[in-house]
């Protein structure tokens, strides 16, 4: 029965924005109101050396944008809550598309006054695609924005949602009065404090109440009254299952930045959302209280603690518990491993557990086993499904800048491959190394985390490339595969995987080589598993 109540237990979920939205800070305030920090980290604050305590790399410290996933587990009403807090800058996009394969719901961030973004929408899209619960987060209500009712029918319409307010602001920006709660039916009028610590709140219970008249005035509390009339004759009533079954999305708002609204969506979300959920495999659906252990890895992370240089696999567990030096079958490698230290995650700081059960997230020191897309199991042999990788956008030459360092380069480059950053090709007329990436930001990151990680420098060269094409041919002997090798020589490379890569130089060439070499088939996507 214990097995049953740890899952019930556990939440586990991402979440999402454009960037800027304040979904860093809206994790930090999570952090604060579950009492795993005591004082919020200032994310864009240089002045602060502390930064967000998802913000763990340097880099993001520096820009202050998330570029990598990171993962915080803290326990609130007897809930055990992993968050999954992802880069929203769309550079990133490949580690988030990932993330979202690990989590059981999503908080969707939407900024007061820039509405919903590029970025949003493709995020949204891909949860919506696989009905992954989502809750909207309308954030920055103490700045100057858009119209509460806009704003609902920029979600519905931009978005595709159809969303239910289960709070309303009551004012906007300089007149921004508070907040109604028609979750636990009460008024939380706004007084802008201390923004690194819980705000203390007064809490209305009635709309009559002549406390609430004399807090908010008669004009602001006839306007909410008004509000809540129209939302309760235009948008649905809450229902827990459409929720679950992805058709309906709970709308708040407030002000992540000053601790207004947030215990309002981590309370209602605690109720509502869903505790581990099935996941297909290539052979069947495995649910979490089967009694057989199985997860996959979604990350891998290199120099989380740069001074032991130590990498980490993370690990989604999908049913049965966890259990420290107890050996697990490694799917694709065929082979046993165990693992002394598997880690519980709070950002950077990591503390060993001895059982973790479905909904949790593993660090396994790993000394590269694990590929990400990777199934581990008790003994079945099965494969979790639906891990993405894209084809690369901008590619570059990277040469070395310090001929002492080689080691440390070719290290580098290699483990951080390996965490999906970019992909590395070897071209085989030279022997020289391209770098494949999603988003151009990302030249950066690697160069900056070969440096201060590995101790290696760098250079970039552009290259003139278009599109990889991964090539197949079922007889490799054939005349036309034979006369592609020898025709495209100086376009072709080895992926990491040692597959054969052809790297077109215009969109024109690769649809003349496609017509030419009909008994060549040419993919898009390199499967990570």
């Amino acid at each position: 029965m214990e097995f049953l109540q740890e899952i019930q237990r556990r939440r586990t979920f991402g979440i999402i924005s454009h960037p800027d939205a304040g979904k860093t800070t809206l994790t930090e305030k999570l952090l604060l109101y579950g009492g795993a920090i005591q004082e919020a980290g200032a994310v864009k604050s240089n002045k602060i050396k502390k930064g967000a305590t998802s913000d763990f790399m340097e880099i993001e410290r520096q820009r202050g944008i998330s570029v990598a996933t990171s993962v915080l587990a803290f326990n609130y009403q007897n809930k055990k809550i992993n968050i999954l807090d992802t880069p929203g800058h769309k550079d990133f996009a490949e580690d988030t598309f990932r993330t979202l394969t690990a989590v059981d719901s999503v908080i969707v961030v939407i900024d007061v006054a820039k509405g919903v973004e590029e970025q949003t929408e493709k995020l949204v899209e891909v949860c919506r695609m696989r009905k992954i619960p989502m809750i909207v987060f309308i954030n920055k209500l103490d700045r100057e924005g858009k119209d509460a009712f806009d704003l609902l029918d920029e979600v519905e319409q931009k978005l595709g949602l159809q969303v239910t307010p289960l709070s309303f602001p009551i004012g906007m920006g300089y007149n921004f009065k508070g907040i109604y709660n028609l979750w636990s039916q009460n008024i939380q009028i706004f007084e802008p404090t201390d923004k690194q610590k819980i705000a203390q709140t007064i809490a209305y219970e009635s709309l009559e109440d002549e406390g609430l008249r004399q807090a908010i005035g008669e004009e602001s509390l006839t306007e909410l009254k008004e509000s809540l009339e129209l939302v309760k004759g235009v948008y649905p009533n809450f229902d827990q299952n459409q929720y679950l079954e992805g058709n309906l999305q709970p709308v708040f708002f407030g002000s992540a930045l000053n601790n207004f609204g947030v215990q309002e969506l981590l309370d209602c979300f605690i109720e509502i959302a869903p505790p581990p959920l099935p996941k297909s495999t290539d052979k069947r659906i495995i649910k979490p209280d089967e009694a057989a252990f199985s997860g996959f890895v979604f990350k891998i992370h290199a120099n989380m603690d740069p001074k032991h240089r130590d990498r980490l696999a993370f690990i989604k567990i999908v049913s049965g518990i966890f259990k420290r030096n107890t050996p697990y079958l490694h799917v694709r490698q065929k082979k046993k491993l165990k693992f002394s230290s598997p880690n519980a995650f709070f950002a950077e700081k990591k503390q060993v557990v001895d059982e973790s059960f479905p909904g949790d997230i593993v660090g396994l020191h790993d000394t590269g086993n694990f590929k990400i897309g990777d199934t581990l199991t008790s003994g079945e042999e099965i494969q979790y499904k639906g891990i993405p990788s894209f084809s690369p956008e901008h590619f570059r030459f990277i040469n070395n800048a310090d001929p002492m360092k080689a080691k440390q380069l070719n290290k580098g480059i290699d483990q951080l491959m390996d965490e999906g950053v970019a992909q590395l090709f070897v071209l085989n007329l030279n022997g020289r190394k391209v770098i494949g990436t999603v988003g151009a930001l990302q030249f950066e990151v690697i160069q900056y985390r070969l440096l201060h990680e590995y101790g290696a420098k760098c250079t970039y060269e552009n290259l003139n490339v278009h599109k990889a094409c991964w090539i197949m041919c079922e007889n490799p002997e054939h005349p036309e595969f034979e006369d592609f090798k020898r025709v495209k020589q100086k376009f072709l490379a080895q992926d990491k995987q040692g597959q054969l890569v052809f790297l077109a130089d215009s969109a024109f060439s690769l649809q003349m080589t496609q017509q030419k070499y009909s008994a060549i088939s040419f993919h898009f996507t390199s499967e990570m598993n």
